[in-house]
């Protein structure tokens, strides 16, 4: 056979195993790793997702909540597992705080995970239990003045971007709050309704049924603009300009993960969330949906990195 007669032969082999390899995915179920317990935001859009995702291809895809190390447990594991798509990571903003917040990992998130798709954005809530005497932010300022180091704030973790938001609130306005972390949005939100905690910065999914029942009362979201959820709630940056963070989801999958597989999993989950029953249901627990390129989502993690390694260095916070 002629050389070129070959590279015909050869390229037109691995065009059909190509084609082949994308039509047979997912051969068996696909594991969502959430690296926080059931319950919380993640856990809640990871569980809608991969439901309807489910539906769509006929195989399971199913939640494995892998809690611990701010979200570094999950995200070990999926850069451990076959690059075969079968087993990918819910990306949050932990990922890329953990980048400057970690001194060394057994993992490079920016080298070890490839960028999939994008699901949602949404804002952090600061929040009190209602048996709190206030009701404002400017209330929460003068009584944490009034008690420096006695009122406590609560976060679903030491060094995710919960904590940070809390950490960037006590160095614009200059109080000193006892930080206390969870292992998750839904333990802290326990205590934070029984009145074992005074305050909180948590997803807004998280919080807006019990926001809107009265059982916790928002003092203002963390986003620039005020929330479509709850117009009548201020933004911190109304009482401390340039103030601003935001919660997001994404998926990410092993760096060796083929780049057809990435391209037909980017696919269906932007069709997913243009599904009005996945839409409205996101709307509902207060998300903007994030649908995206491939490209778009790895400009997610780069500029998310830079912005929470301003924070990190900001708040002096780092790992143990």
């Amino acid at each position: 056979m002629r050389r070129r007669d070959f590279i015909k032969a050869v390229a037109g082999a691995l065009a059909c195993s190509t084609v082949a390899r994308a039509q047979s995915y997912p051969s068996r179920p696909v594991r969502f790793v959430v690296g926080f317990p059931p319950g919380g935001t993640t856990d809640v859009v990871a569980r809608l997702i991969g439901q309807w995702l489910s539906e769509r291809f006929g195989t399971p895809f199913v939640v494995e909540n892998k809690a611990g190390a701010g979200t570094n447990l999950a995200t070990e594991a999926v850069v451990r597992a076959p690059p075969d798509g079968h087993t990918l990571l819910v990306v949050t903003p932990a990922n890329t705080i953990n980048v400057s917040y970690y001194e060394k990992l057994d993992f490079d998130f920016g080298r070890d995970i490839r960028p999939v798709a994008s699901l949602i954005r949404s804002p952090f809530v600061l929040e009190v239990f209602p048996g709190f005497p206030v009701n404002t932010v400017p209330d929460l300022i003068a009584q944490a003045k009034r008690d420096p180091g006695k009122i406590t704030m609560a976060s679903f973790g030491t060094g995710t971007a919960s904590h940070l938001s809390g950490e960037m609130f006590k160095m614009m306005t200059g109080v000193r709050m006892v930080h206390v972390p969870y292992r998750g949005s839904a333990p802290m939100l326990i205590d934070l309704l029984a009145g074992q905690v005074q305050a909180a910065f948590d997803n807004l999914p998280a919080s807006i049924e019990h926001i809107r029942a009265g059982k916790l009362r928002a003092l203002a979201v963390t986003t620039a603009y005020r929330s479509e959820m709850l117009p009548d709630v201020p933004t911190l940056a109304e009482f401390l300009p340039g103030y601003e963070t935001s919660s997001w989801l994404a998926i990410g999958a092993p760096s060796r993960t083929p780049t057809e597989i990435v391209v037909t999993l980017n696919r269906e989950i932007n069709a997913a969330l243009a599904n009005p029953k996945v839409y409205a249901r996101l709307a509902d627990l207060g998300a903007t949906v994030l649908a995206s390129s491939i490209a778009d989502t790895a400009t997610l993690f780069a500029e998310e990195e830079e912005k929470w390694r301003g924070a990190v260095k900001f708040s002096g916070a780092k790992a143990n």
